[in-house]
């Protein structure tokens, strides 16, 4: 055989240990990193270990999405919005000492609270409110004025 064809092939021969030698290196690193700490040096326990955590991740954050669509479908129904308006109904009295609330949730449904203050004393109203409309009883332009204000 010709000597520079073998001194070639040797050669080539050796790159290729050199390679693979290389990548088996590269390859026994990576493992070790993925297996450091653990109790079981395999690699087959820490992947069924991170495949049940995962199982178990899915499930959690499945109950969260529920939980989260249940607090966020309730939540529309607790006062949201709030307005509070003091005015004097009356000329005898000095001062706006007389108020109207509004307390409404997300629809717009809720309760508006008037309490109108003169010299011989208070008085206290309450109306009922469905979508930003009194139900039973009719709204003053003060308590539409509250409702506007607390949107």
């Amino acid at each position: 055989m010709n000597l520079p064809l073998l001194f070639l092939l040797l050669g080539i021969l050796f790159i290729w240990l050199l390679i693979l030698t290389i990548l088996l290196w590269k390859a026994t690193s990576h493992y070790n990193k993925l297996t450091s700490g653990a109790t079981d040096k395999g690699l087959r326990p820490i992947l069924d270990s991170l495949l049940r955590d995962a199982s178990q991740n899915k499930k959690d954050i499945d109950f969260l999405k529920k939980y989260y669509d249940t607090i966020q479908r309730e939540g529309s129904f607790h006062i949201q919005k709030v307005g509070l308006l003091r005015f004097n109904p009356f000329k005898d009295t000095g001062g706006d000492q007389s108020f109207i609330l509004s307390l409404l949730d997300q629809n717009d449904t809720g309760v508006i609270i008037s309490g109108l203050y003169s010299r011989s004393g208070t008085r206290w109203y309450a109306k009922k409110v469905e979508q930003g409309k009194a139900v039973d009883h009719g709204l003053s332009e003060d308590e539409k004025k509250a409702i506007r204000q607390s949107k």
